[in-house]
């Protein structure tokens, strides 16, 4: 632009209006720079520029305006924009069809050109001099009748040479057909109005034209001032230019250019600023979900013993999941030795302000800056889910600041083709994936089961996995077997009055699918069923399995299904006898409590008996069965149900528990490993495995939450 039309400013303007969305300090300095090298060597050289002549621009050609004329402003304004509008669209429309042409790009550039000569040559002769027809066109030498065909044919020509792709811009075209438009106008306006030449409208009509096509307003103001140097010109540029773009954006949003860029594969994208990301995560992201909550039947001493024990200052308070109101420090009464005698209940803040998990951190931080809290409990219906704090929202900002993609960045490995949803009445939720659909009864009677004793939800998983890559949402696959598993699901949890909710996503990695499902639903427990072989020995449970071993979070209930068709839990045995090895370590006692949901499978529960075992090295030493007998005991009164200590003597626990079982034929063996243990490998005597590879009853192992 300072170069070709000697308008170093508006060279500067072009840029900054151009990359409005990033312009900063190193694009300014380098348009101002590139603008005056541009400007000053087109001097040194005496280049021609593409300016209006001197002559054209006496005193006698100054620009008038007048309140009166607003209204043609106005009309010229929206005729440049519609006009401008449709203009852009036949380029691209031009460039499409060009490119869908199968022959060379020369062929099209003659093409083109044929084109061009053959209708020039039906036009007056003064058309042949473009580079002078602007100039004509201000001078006023033409009447409307022959500046109209100008107008309909430069339209014309310029789009089939700019979409031939041949070397040429944009700018000197929409400066022609501006100057045709406006002359048109003030022709329109002179017969109406009387005024003296429409000089002024054909000059604001280059401004007009040019922002309809360019959408560069601010530009197009300043390059016609520094052409014609006529300040008198500046208030019809204003005015024509604002309405030109306010019409062209709806007739056809964005800029030429960019659409261009569009055309070529490039998109521009708008950059969010880093602000931003309060939106974009939620309550889920940033929450702590391990939580220390107190009781509300707590006296106000043991309140204060907790706090002492604690850095934190504000506590929520449950009856059992559901939460009932929160605690802190200040709500402590001064005389607390007086107060002795309240409890939790009465000094807590009732009915608490709460989020949900999908609440965005932008509306967490509103709450807690508009209520002066220094916490916000997260819930799902009564159930706390976790809490938000100051200094976890701090965190997150802090990661955003240390690019940190993984708080900001989360994959989306799963495409969800079919959910439905029941009530969400439950204290927790059972995660119920469903890979070997032959074993889908057995899994989800257990399911039940547990879920009925400890009043869960149940959230049904089906993953039809998908090749890496082809994208989830883009696979082609047939669930109509799925969703009829998922409805059989449905009737069993609407026959023992359990929600059930359902899903069938397509996956390039099932663990992922997994993993996502446990972190999205508040999974509590895991259940999944297993083998007890696999093909690779570099394996313990199965590469699904051992991954999800390791990394989900929540209780994981491995189980493995008796190997003769009259397994447990679909068959049983006239006298039930359950076998419960330990070695008095926390994962098998947290799987006692799932005993009597189990036991409930049973017509009568009362004659199942439970052998509590214990397996000890042969050596010098007796083995105590004091301490197997008071596990036994205090397991007993814990469950209501019978339970006998068994003390056996081996050098192998897994072939000692092996022989048991084939003596005794019990229709449930129930363990406890750590994650260390599950995942041992089997040359170093993975126990759990060889147990359950090796047993023709129904496995379980439970190891407790991460």
């Amino acid at each position: 632009l300072a170069a070709g039309f000697n308008t170093p400013i508006a060279g500067v303007l072009f840029v900054i209006e151009e990359l409005m969305r990033d312009i900063s300090g190193l694009t300014l300095e380098t348009a101002i720079a590139a603008s005056f090298t541009g400007a000053v060597i087109s001097r040194f050289f005496n280049t021609t520029d593409l300016n209006l002549p001197t002559a054209l621009l006496d005193a006698t050609r100054r620009g008038s305006f007048t309140p009166a004329e607003i209204p043609f402003y106005l009309l010229l304004g929206f005729l440049a924009g519609i006009l401008g509008g449709i203009f852009n669209r036949c380029i691209i429309r031009g460039m499409k069809f060009n490119r869908n042409l199968a022959i060379p790009r020369p062929l099209k550039i003659g093409l083109a050109g044929l084109i061009s000569g053959i209708v020039v040559a039906f036009l007056p002769p003064f058309f042949m001099d473009n580079a002078g027809l602007r100039e004509f066109l201000i001078a006023g030498e033409l009447s409307w009748q022959l500046t109209a065909l100008v107008f309909v044919a430069q339209f014309f020509l310029a789009i089939v040479a700019y979409s031939s792709g041949a070397p040429g811009g944009l700018f000197s075209p929409a400066l022609v057909l501006g100057s045709a438009l406006g002359y048109i106008v003030g022709t329109f306006e002179v017969t109406l109005l009387g005024t003296e030449s429409p000089y002024t409208f054909a000059l604001a009509g280059m401004g007009a034209f040019f922002t309809a096509v360019v959408r560069v307003p601010v530009t197009s103001i300043v390059i016609i001032f520094e052409m014609t140097a006529d300040f008198n010109l500046v208030l019809p540029l204003m005015i024509v230019s604002a309405t030109a773009y306010i019409v062209a954006e709806s007739v056809s949003a964005g800029s030429l250019y960019e659409h261009l860029l569009g055309a070529s594969g490039i998109e521009i994208t708008e950059e969010h600023p880093h602000h931003d990301f309060l939106s974009e995560l939620t309550a889920d992201d940033v929450m702590e979900s391990k939580v220390q909550t107190l009781s509300s039947n707590l006296t106000l001493s043991e309140l204060i013993k907790a706090m002492s024990r604690s850095h934190h200052r504000g506590f929520p308070v449950v009856e059992g999941d559901r939460l009932v109101g929160i605690v802190t420090q200040s709500d402590i009464p001064k005389d607390s030795q007086k107060s002795g005698s309240m409890l939790l209940r009465d000094i807590m803040t009732p009915c608490p302000i709460v989020v949900n998990p999908t609440t965005s951190i932008a509306d967490v931080l509103f709450l807690l800056n508009r209520y002066q809290l220094s916490r916000l409990p997260v819930t799902e219906g009564n159930k706390l889910l976790g809490i938000i704090t100051r200094s976890d929202i701090i965190k997150a900002e802090a990661q955003q600041l240390n690019r940190d993609r993984r708080v900001t960045i989360k994959s989306e490995p799963a495409y969800v083709v079919y959910r439905t949803r029941s009530p969400a009445t439950g204290k927790g939720r059972i995660l119920l994936p469903l890979a070997n659909l032959e074993n889908v009864s057995g899994l989800m009677k257990l399911a039940l089961a547990i879920a009925k004793e400890r009043k869960y939800e149940i959230e049904c998983l089906h993953i039809v996995p998908v090749p890496r890559y082809i994208h989830p949402a883009q696979a082609k696959v047939n669930t109509g077997s799925s969703r009829k598993l998922m409805r059989q699901m449905e009737r069993w949890g609407r026959k023992e009055k359990i929600p059930v909710h359902t899903k069938v996503c397509l996956a390039n990695d099932i663990v992922e699918a997994v993993l996502e499902t446990v972190a999205k639903e508040h999974i509590d427990l895991l259940l999944m069923g297993f083998k007890g072989k696999t093909a690779n020995p570099e394996q313990v449970f199965g590469s699904v399995t051992d991954s999800l071993i390791s990394q989900a979070a929540c209780d994981l209930l491995l189980v493995k299904l008796g190997d003769a068709d009259s397994h447990f839990p679909l068959h049983f045995n006239e006298r039930p006898k359950w076998l419960l090895p330990t070695a008095g370590g926390k994962n098998i006692q947290k799987a006692t409590a799932l005993l009597p949901g189990l036991a409930n499978l049973y017509p009568n529960p009362k004659t199942l008996t439970i052998e509590l075992c214990q397996v000890f090295f042969p050596d010098k030493v007796k083995p105590n069965g004091k301490n197997i007998q008071q596990i036994g005991d205090r397991l007993q009164s814990k469950i209501g149900l019978k339970i006998r200590p068994l003390v056996i003597r081996s050098h192998s626990v897994s072939e000692a528990i092996i022989k048991l079982n084939q003596a005794a034929n019990y229709d449930l063996i129930i363990l406890g490993a750590s994650n260390e243990g599950l995942l041992q490998h089997a040359v170093k005597g993975n126990i759990p495995k060889a147990i359950a590879r090796d047993s023709t009853s129904t496995v379980i192992i439970f190891r407790s939450s991460l």
